[in-house]
């Protein structure tokens, strides 16, 4: 397997095997003229040199056999010795975070069980490569026609769907609503003594009408599926389903979990049916139901399960049909020894009305801790604070569990003769973007998540970005998106899957990491949780360090103090700007012909903010000096220099901070006819340039001009900065009723698509990420003595009020928080359910802020 280390096989051969050789010796057969046989026969000379001649033959065939098979597979990028591994697959040499004694014991144990499938509407899994897997699925109707919900979806058309409630560890609730029928789906754990490893865990499942009359009874069709990704198989509870109130589904064994049961209660009149599949992938379980469904419908006119399994079946759906409104418990018990009645007190205090108790026990305390966390009771109104918790519960049950292999770009040659090589088996335990378009693991999304996370449990938010530090290769590189394990391929185009080791993204990381400093000389950690973080950054430390090395040399620019994204196509003929994926930014209008010579103001900051934290981590271990060569002061002070920070990328025309690159602004997409290899004609929109490209500033102003306002560079009492404040409170440029747009409305490109197919993306919609930095960093000058404390102060108010008061419109209009928000009506826009940075609008509320 790629990523593996080659072990040399080394076999014994037995000299028995080859003439003149004695039983049991490691030698090879003696020549005749220094070995004799006690009382036998001389060996000639001749057959001697002929039975040589064979076993050398052999020894040279073997070994072209053997380098043959190996190059083979080397070849095809499945085998290499360490000491030929590119780097590119190699990890990082260092103890790993995830080894740390804070992450085993307790803390492992408690986070072992989950809500770690984001992609799906609801799934349970455990934090291990091959888990026993849980998940719902559901029959909805849309055009007057069944279909299957499992996983989340744009395209589904829910009203609204999400957490109401998740504490990240033991308990969640969410709430689907689809057209007439409301699915309620509860998840809770229970630990004790005696319980297999990770505790029983519970999952709640009430079905009920939308409206309030309840003479129209309609029916649902459920369907819960237990898989169990390691093959292992699954024991049926009772061949003939026949519900009385309660039934065992399936049972199993395990080596992580011991014996465990499954099963299935309701005081309602259900239906039951089931179906047993073996099959090593679950991503094409939707599927698999739907087509015995069909066969079902198509042989007897019913649409339930067949009732049969396949022989070892490590997967079993349960079909579970009732009128609404009905209610279904679905209690998990492990670690069962013998014939213990301990295992039916255990099922009773998870079913029922006990296990309606500890739900509403966790809801109660999910509310407090909610108010103790962010304080808000006082400064909002009640729909306010419901968008609050719909922020923090979805950040939470938006954390999912991934194992894989990423996709490493590299050129194909004659021993790869693909373009990609497989990076080392991984994990991630990691926050998503958005559960519908987006479940999976992001980069520079990360240090956005986690601004939120740590506030609410910092143990959680070290876990996380250890496991991102973890994914650090021996060049100090990290792939800036997961796509880990065939679930989350089979959601992403494969254009997309591949990553590239030149290709960096803003190490936001820092960012939380940097915050969790200051919370340590703001004294809000007790003592031991002092300690843990500590003891986090000792071992991080050098990982973070060689995280840094990689940016500044495979990122650093012509001039001393200068930066620019890798990764841009500088020979497209197809975009109006090329993109810069790397920068998160995507089709934000960089210099028009990207080249070596380019200057990115915001990766600058990036490198001053991950200079600066470095150096408080040196300061605060008492490391100075030992981490690396590099003086951390020193280049955080470089960056930080406000007159080198001016001379190369301010522009005092438009009172702005630009990019610097090859650059014309006369380009522009036209349709051409294009003789395809097929020769047929066809019309395509192309890139044109009317204007040679010059070298100098790149004049759009937009979020990435306001990098230096965030990192706070601007000295307070500056002109400078009240141009930065001119600009953003200006309705002709930035400011709208709903946010700051992240382009200006001015600019050339504003709203322009990048391709025919490319929507503007980052070109005037509002983002609530740079919205949040911006807005603290006005929050910032608004207590600091200066000039334009005043006027900072009014800046912030009204934007801050616009904001929240916009997406707590749109989250009760539309059911959801977005990923963007339109430039001219507020609406959402992207993907829904993005409860990634968007919720940031969290800390907005609060008033919570790092500093950047």
């Amino acid at each position: 397997m790629t990523g593996a280390s080659r072990r040399s096989a080394r076999g014994r051969i037995k000299s028995s095997s080859f003439p003149g050789g004695d039983e049991g010796s490691d030698s090879l057969p003696y020549p005749p003229s220094i070995r004799r046989g006690k009382g036998k026969e001389l060996v000639s000379i001749g057959a001697f040199k002929t039975n040589l001649k064979i076993l050398i033959g052999l020894i040279i065939l073997g070994i072209l056999v053997i380098y043959f098979v190996i190059n083979r597979l080397v070849r095809h990028g499945l085998l290499y010795d360490e000491a030929q591994k590119p780097r590119v697959i190699t990890p990082f040499p260092a103890p790993k975070l995830m080894n740390l004694s804070m992450f085993q014991g307790e803390h492992k144990e408690s986070l072992y069980w989950g809500t770690y499938r984001p992609h799906v509407y609801f799934g349970v899994r455990a934090r291990t490569p091959l888990s026993l897997v849980a998940g719902l699925m559901w029959l909805g109707v849309k055009d007057e026609m069944y279909v299957m919900r499992h996983f989340c979806e744009n395209s589904d058309d829910l009203s609204t769907f999400g957490w109401r409630e998740h504490n990240g560890r033991d308990f969640g609730r969410q709430e689907l609503v689809e057209n007439d029928m409301v699915l309620e789906t509860s998840f809770v754990k229970s630990k004790g003594d005696g319980l297999g490893y990770g505790g029983d865990w519970a999952v709640r499942i009430d079905v009920k009408n939308k409206g309030l009359n309840d003479d129209v009874k309609r029916s649902a069709h459920l369907f819960f599926y237990l898989a169990d990704e390691g093959g292992n198989v699954l024991n049926l509870g009772q061949d003939n389903l026949d519900f009385h109130g309660s039934s065992l589904l399936v049972s199993g064994s395990r080596e992580d979990v011991g014996d465990w049961q499954i099963h299935l209660k309701s005081q309602n009149q259900l239906e039951t049916h089931y179906s047993g599949f073996k099959t090593p992938h679950i991503y094409n379980l939707s599927d698999l139901v739907q087509q015995n469904l069909a066969l079902q419908a198509r042989k007897f006119g019913r649409l339930q399960l067949s009732d049969t399994s396949e022989d070892s079946s490590n997967i079993y759906i349960f079909q579970i049909s009732g009128r609404l409104p009905f209610t279904i418990d679905i209690p998990f018990v492990s670690g069962i020894k013998g014939e213990s009645s301990n295992v039916e007190k255990r099922l009773t205090s998870l079913t029922g009305s006990p296990l309606s108790d500890l739900l509403k026990k966790k809801r109660k305390e999910f509310d407090t801790k909610f108010e103790k966390c962010f304080n808000l009771s006082e400064k909002h109104d009640s729909e306010t604070l419901g968008v609050g918790k719909t922020a923090i519960a979805n950040m939470l049950g938006g954390i999912g569990y991934f194992y894989g292999q990423s996709k490493i770009h590299v050129p194909k040659s004659t021993q790869n003769r693909n373009n990609f090589l497989l990076y080392w088996p991984t994990e991630l335990y990691t926050a998503v973007p958005s559960r519908p378009f987006f479940p999976r693991g992001f980069l520079w999304d990360e240090g956005f998540h986690q601004l939120l996370i740590w506030r609410w449990d910092f143990r959680i938010t070290l876990d996380i970005v250890g496991h991102w530090l973890d994914l650090l290769n021996i060049d100090g590189w990290i792939p800036r998106e997961q796509i880990l394990g065939a679930e989350a391929l089979s959601k992403v185009p494969e254009e997309f899957v591949v990553q590239y080791p030149s290709n960096g993204n803003p190490p936001t990381l820092f960012l939380v990491i940097r915050d969790l400093i200051d919370a340590i000389r703001m004294e809000k950690f007790i003592a031991s949780e002092r300690d843990e973080v500590l003891s986090f950054l000792e071992r991080a430390s050098v990982r973070l360090d060689a995280w840094f090395q990689w940016f500044n040399t495979s990122q650093k620019g012509k001039e001393i103090g200068s930066y620019f994204w890798h990764g841009r196509d500088n020979i497209t003929t197809r975009e109006l700007n090329p993109k810069t994926l790397s920068s998160g930014l995507d089709d934000y209008p960089r210099a028009s012909h990207p080249s070596e010579d380019e200057r990115h103001v915001d990766l600058r900051c990036w490198m001053y903010l991950a200079a600066d934290c470095m150096h408080s981590i040196t300061e605060l271990l008492g490391k100075k000096d030992k981490l690396s060569k590099e003086d951390y002061n020193s280049t955080a002070k470089l960056l930080s220099n406000f007159n080198l920070l001016n001379q190369m990328h301010y522009d005092s025309d438009h009172g702005a901070y630009f990019d610097f690159g090859n650059h014309t602004e006369k380009v522009k997409l036209i349709w051409k006819e294009v003789i395809q290899e097929n020769g047929q004609l066809s019309r395509q929109l192309l890139r044109k340039t009317f204007g040679k490209p010059k070298l100098k500033m790149v004049p759009h102003v937009g979020y990435v001009s306001f990098f230096p306002f965030m990192s706070r560079i601007i000295p307070p009492d500056s002109p400078i900065l009240e141009k930065q404040l001119d600009i953003i409170s200006n309705r002709s440029i930035l400011w709208s009723d709903y946010g700051l747009v992240s382009l200006a409305k001015t600019s050339s490109m504003y709203m322009k698509r990048n391709t025919e197919h490319d929507a503007p993306y980052w070109r005037g919609p509002i983002w609530m990420n740079m919205n949040y930095m911006i807005l603290s960093s006005l929050h910032h000058y608004s207590i600091v003595d200066g000039p334009y404390r005043e006027k900072s102060r009014a800046i912030y108010t009204e934007l801050r009020s616009n904001l929240i008061r916009n997406v707590v419109r749109n989250y009760y209009e539309t059911g959801y928080i977005w990923e963007q928000y339109d430039q001219v009506k507020g609406t959402g826009k992207g993907t829904r359910l993005f409860t990634g940075w968007s919720a940031l609008t969290l800390l907005i509320m609060s008033e919570d802020y790092p500093i950047f």
